[in-house]
């Protein structure tokens, strides 16, 4: 544990971004010890441009125009810190040397906010933890002088074509610059440690509360009786980008005696896929995140058959704890990531390991498996978390600081 510090938080998501946030998450989470200054990503020019139109756009040129006081308590220990000064659009330059000069440029500016409200919060001798910020990251050691600089890696940015122009070769420099490189699962650590030899993999935190049917308090939603059993189930985002289309439709055509159910939103690859073509498949549509737990609970089986490529690969998969918090059996695909789960979940690598493994599962199903599952999601908490983060801190740099 690490108490009673001041903690710089930066990152690649605002604070006011509309979906949920692990960074977020995390800083909430060191508050409840330390004094904590959450710094959203600067406004640059293209986005400026761009989303002129949006609210969060007008609050940061209102701010940037000194109409409101960019920094801003949001709980106990807890501050938001918009920065003033705009940063250039440079992703799009192709020579390497002016992108550094520009890049470095960028830092510049950007840290001389985050020092403005450090000094203004009185942080002393402060701990900074990057979420990925590889480009403004590359140079804010130097410019801030952190008594810790620890940089969180949690997805495969460099495979995104943004990130990859110039992240492919900058990322490394910002991951051997940190005293620490932290990451959510063991791919992204074995990407890490021949860079940085205090690499760790720190885990995961989710909220799992939603999910929890201990007390068995969850109904089934209602449009479940209408659909034979046993259901085969996935929710979450239809996308081809993440998910293997010729899995799910292995599935359907194998065993048609069983219910293929897809909860969520599709992208166009979904809405044009034979899917819609086969009656044992039932696409039930988008749904209030506060539901989902009804419709997890209507599966004989959860499932997330990820097709493999440079987005999936690392990912740790939030899905995967909200399915085993309701105890249910759950098949997902193969990967470096899911690892760590192969006690609680069934991996398959083919389409017809995803037959094969939901006959064992629903085979197998028991009430003391539920229960191993739900014991062993809710260890994912977001305190467990960052006690792994303070932990890996300490051992990083037990030879330059005494920790309390």
């Amino acid at each position: 544990m690490i108490k009673g510090k001041d903690i710089i938080v930066v990152g690649i998501q605002a604070w006011d971004i509309e979906i949920g946030s692990n960074c977020k998450n995390i800083a909430k989470e060191f508050s409840k010890h330390n004094r904590v200054l959450y710094v959203n990503p600067p406004l640059d020019r293209a986005t400026e441009r761009r989303e002129k139109h949006k609210d969060s756009v007008k609050k940061r040129l209102r701010i940037k125009d000194g109409q409101e006081n960019g920094l801003v308590e949001i709980d106990q220990n807890l501050w938001n810190l918009y920065p003033k000064k705009n940063v250039e659009s440079i992703n799009w330059i192709p020579v390497h040397s002016i992108y550094k000069i520009l890049n470095k440029r960028n830092a510049k500016r950007f840290a001389s906010d985050i020092k403005s409200a450090a000094n203004e919060l009185g942080f002393k001798d402060f701990i900074l933890f990057n979420d990925s910020s590889m480009f403004l990251g590359l140079h804010l050691k130097e410019l801030l002088q952190p008594k810790v600089y620890a940089y969180y890696m949690r997805d495969y940015l460099v495979k995104v074509p943004y990130w990859q122009k110039h992240g492919v070769r900058i990322e490394p420099q910002t991951v051997k610059k940190a005293n620490t490189a932290l990451t959510n699962s063991e791919f992204y650590e074995e990407l890490c440690a021949p860079i940085n030899s205090h690499s760790y993999m720190v885990g995961q935190g989710c909220d799992v509360s939603l999910f929890n049917d201990e007390d068995n308090t969850i109904s089934v939603a209602d449009e479940f009786k209408n659909i034979p059993k046993p259901i085969i189930g996935y929710v979450g985002y239809l996308t081809s980008l993440r998910l293997d289309l010729e899995v799910i439709e292995h599935i359907a055509n194998e065993r048609k005696d069983w219910s293929v159910v897809l909860v969520g939103p599709e992208d166009d690859d979904f809405k044009n896929s034979n899917l819609h073509n086969l009656r044992n498949v039932h696409f039930l549509g988008s749904k209030d995140a506060s539901q989902l737990p009804n419709y997890v609970k209507g599966f004989d089986v959860a499932i997330n058959p990820q097709v493999v490529n440079n987005l999936t690969i690392g990912n740790y998969p939030r899905k995967i704890d909200e399915y085993l918090a309701m105890g249910k059996p759950t098949l997902a695909t193969k990967t470096k990531a899911m690892e760590m789960f192969s006690e609680y979940v069934y991996l398959g690598v083919s389409k017809e390991d995803y037959i094969t493994l939901a006959e064992k599962a629903l085979s197998e199903h028991s009430d003391k498996l539920a229960l191993e599952r739900m014991k062993f999601a809710q260890s994912h908490t977001w305190e467990n978390n960052v006690k792994a983060i303070y932990n890996a801190i300490k051992i990083a740099t037990k030879d330059k600081i005494k920790w309390d």
